[in-house]
């Protein structure tokens, strides 16, 4: 228990940036609180303490704002942002590394006992308000969008979006290489375009990827044309331009200056 209880709060630190020291975390994160209430909640539950157990899960949703059932299993290194209606069933099952945001609920469609709320594998995220319903299942590094209804499967890799929530599946037509080109143009830009993925159908999103397509193809030809015009003895093209920098190139580099 305590082991899990250490690596939530590890967790912490990689996916809030606003996370300045362990003792604010312990003593101002609701989410870490509910965590650690469920931990012990859990604890009694498996150890046929029941109704210990759900006192004290009624008494961490008071203070916290979220309810979590000492039934449920969760893995290390779970993380719930902002914590408040977060609302998560007796049957749900969630792996390690698992992000939610506030409003989320793994609630069940049935009144039957038995297994009857979500199970999420390894790495899922799941947005703000996003409800995800029955005994379905979130596979690994799946996402689910903020607001979305979710009552189907949905594959590892994956995100769902929308009421009811339907799958968007990441187009087979675009290679790896095409995806790497894009963010080493638009870090070499200074543009993330928010973090979204080609996976979102955004038109604009969809527009800015097309642009950052035609500037490869534009950088290319000029780098071509470069070389034609200074093997003719031009010296004004002979400048190179900034190289891209791939992301373990970046990742690198912020390594040595916080070495510094």
């Amino acid at each position: 228990m305590f082991k899990n209880i250490r690596a939530d709060i590890r967790c912490v630190f990689d996916r809030d940036p606003a996370a300045r020291n362990t003792f604010e975390v312990l003593t101002t994160y609701p989410g870490l609180h509910a965590l650690m209430h469920y931990r012990l909640a859990h604890w009694c539950w498996t150890h046929h303490l029941k109704y210990l157990a759900r006192v004290i899960s009624f008494f961490s949703r008071w203070f916290t704002g979220v309810e979590i059932h000492p039934g449920a299993t969760i893995g290390s290194g779970f993380f719930i942002d902002h914590g408040m209606g977060v609302v998560i069933g007796e049957t749900a099952e969630i792996g390690n590394n698992v992000t939610l945001y506030h409003g989320v609920t793994l609630g069940g469609t049935t009144w039957n006992k038995g297994k009857r709320h979500p199970t999420l594998k390894d790495g899922v995220v799941i947005g703000a308000g996003a409800k995800v319903l029955g005994p379905i299942e979130i596979g690994e590094n799946g996402r689910v969008g903020s607001n979305a209804v979710v009552t189907k499967d949905v594959p590892a890799g994956a995100t769902a979006v929308g009421i009811p929530g339907r799958i968007i599946v990441k187009n087979e037509k675009e290679t790896d290489e095409q995806g790497r080109r894009r963010k080493a143009i638009a870090d070499k830009i200074g543009f993330d375009a928010y973090g979204m993925t080609d996976e979102m159908p955004d038109p604009i999103a969809r527009s800015i990827y097309n642009l950052l397509d035609h500037m490869h193809a534009v950088d290319a030809k000029i780098e071509r044309m470069s070389c034609a015009l200074g093997e003719l003895g031009h010296k004004e093209c002979t400048g190179e331009l900034p190289e891209l920098k791939t992301a373990l190139d970046a990742e690198a580099e912020q390594q040595v200056n916080a070495s510094k």
